[in-house]
């Protein structure tokens, strides 16, 4: 995780403090990078991330055997046959719509769209397994309704982050990584949001978001610079399979309570 937020740093002048949202298949997050090892995780994923939903949902909806998806990623399909939906046709609603703070969560609306797949199923008179012929209207609600939760939580920690001088006013950077910042329709629901408070938004190339060893190398190298965490002698070292991202302030942003303005995702 910490290499994902560093990794702009090794394609564009970035300089400490910016805001990264982490969004993949493992991880979903948002943290303020105030340096090499200095992070506070204003929010995560409370269940499963929006790259794991979307290839599950993909997965329901068969998209293996769409002519055009076969050799797709999940997301990747979703986002593809979404171009030929129509958004409107199903009304999923954004989770935690009540909740004011920056986590996310994803499995609530998966059970959704998996109750409204069997039901079009059983209209269709398909059996599971079967492409719907409603199956690009699906894919088209399912990635606007997650574009939509993703970005209104970023909106609340950028002005989260503003409010307690966290981040510059004028100069405010968002960095989007990870295998679902890929998808050009979430970064356009970002866009909307970073214009609307003033901010940069910035992405990795997409060769640099997935899980690579260029960007492991490069933390190392920030690392190495900054001389935090260089071992000479792994003697003695514990080694854990998870390891938390810097301070957790999710509670502190909570309790703050931002009310997030209705902007229109027209896009």
């Amino acid at each position: 995780m910490e290499a994902h937020a560093l990794t702009i740093r090794l394609t564009n002048k970035v300089e400490f403090p910016f805001l990264v949202l982490l969004i993949s298949g493992g991880h979903c997050l948002l943290a303020l990078v105030r340096g090499v090892s200095d992070f506070l995780l204003l929010g995560k994923s409370l269940d499963i991330a929006p790259g794991d939903m979307l290839d599950k949902v993909a997965r329901r909806l068969s998209l293996i055997k769409h002519p055009e998806c076969s050799t797709m990623s999940g997301g990747k399909a979703i986002e593809h046959l979404a171009k030929q939906g129509n958004k409107l046709h199903f009304d999923f609603r954004p989770p935690m719509q009540r909740t004011k703070n920056c986590d996310f969560s994803f499995s609530g609306l998966q059970h959704v769209i998996d109750r409204t797949i069997t039901q079009k199923e059983k209209e269709e008179g398909i059996e599971k397994g079967q492409l719907l012929s409603s199956a690009a209207d699906i894919a088209a609600a399912v990635q606007h309704t997650t574009a939509c939760h993703i970005a209104k939580r970023t909106h609340r920690a950028i002005l989260f982050c503003k409010q307690r001088n966290l981040l510059s006013e004028s100069n405010a950077v968002l960095v989007v990584s990870g295998g679902v910042a890929s998808n050009l329709y979430i970064r356009k629901a970002l866009e909307i949001i970073t214009n609307a408070t003033q901010c940069t938004l910035l992405c990795p190339p997409p060769r640099l978001c997935t899980d690579n060893g260029i960007m492991i190398a490069w933390n190392g190298i920030e690392r190495l610079r900054a001389g935090l965490g260089i071992l000479y002698d792994t003697e003695g070292i514990r080694y854990e399979p998870k390891c938390p991202l810097g301070v957790d302030i999710s509670k502190e942003v909570g309790e703050a309570a931002i009310k997030v303005p209705r902007l229109k995702m027209k896009i």
